[in-house]
């Protein structure tokens, strides 16, 4: 009797779901694709009729995350409008979200080592999902008078780069990334220093 899930309609999505339970418990370098294969009911053969090897079975993956991340930052930022501050900080907040709710996804597209121009469509959603925050840096930048603004790349950066360090130290936990604080008052607080620090907020804020 063939194993359940070989003939399916949808076998490509079924190695999706697979992979990343198994990248939840096991990290995406951790699981072989003989192991996918396993999860979702199918010969190893199987699995090569639609990947060629893990690292494009991860970027699928990735891809679906950064589609689901896209949207969540773009939700994010229409609900704090017409805030360009509210927007701005509420995309700061969807990156911890999105890590807490979507952690295989999450894996896959910051911990894997698989780069995001892997694929020409994995390039373009992750693009989409870094010009959510970038614009949002820009509307806000723009109340900063010109000969002090920074570019609006840089803002979208620093802000990137300390909500994937609460979520890497704080929200997940790793070890060693013990604080009385939680994460999201963690986030809150270092963005308004770095708000404060470009003139954004009153010094009492």
């Amino acid at each position: 009797m063939p194993k359940r899930g070989y003939h399916h309609g949808n076998l490509r999505q079924a190695l999706v779901d697979a992979a990343l339970g198994l990248i939840e418990a096991k990290g995406p370098q951790g699981f072989t694709l003989s192991e996918a294969a396993k999860a979702a009911g199918v010969t190893p053969a199987a699995v090569y009729r639609h990947f060629q090897g893990r690292d494009d079975l991860i970027a699928e993956i990735a891809r679906q995350g950064y589609e689901i991340f896209a949207d969540l930052m773009e939700y994010a930022y229409d609900q704090g409008q017409p805030s360009d501050l509210a927007s701005f900080e509420a995309t700061g907040r969807a990156y911890l979200a999105f890590a807490r709710k979507y952690p295989g996804h999450y894996q896959a597209m910051f911990e894997s080592g698989v780069s995001v121009n892997r694929t020409p469509d994995l390039a373009v959603v992750a693009d989409r999902a870094a010009a959510v925050l970038e614009r949002a840096a820009s509307r806000l930048s723009a109340h900063i008078p010109e000969e002090k603004r920074p570019p609006a790349q840089m803002v979208s950066a620093h802000i990137w780069a300390m909500s994937h360090g609460v979520v890497e130290l704080y929200a997940r936990g790793t070890p060693g990334g013990r604080t009385p604080f939680q994460p999201e008052d963690l986030l809150e607080s270092g963005i308004g220093i770095y708000l404060r620090g470009l003139g954004l907020l009153p010094p009492d804020s």
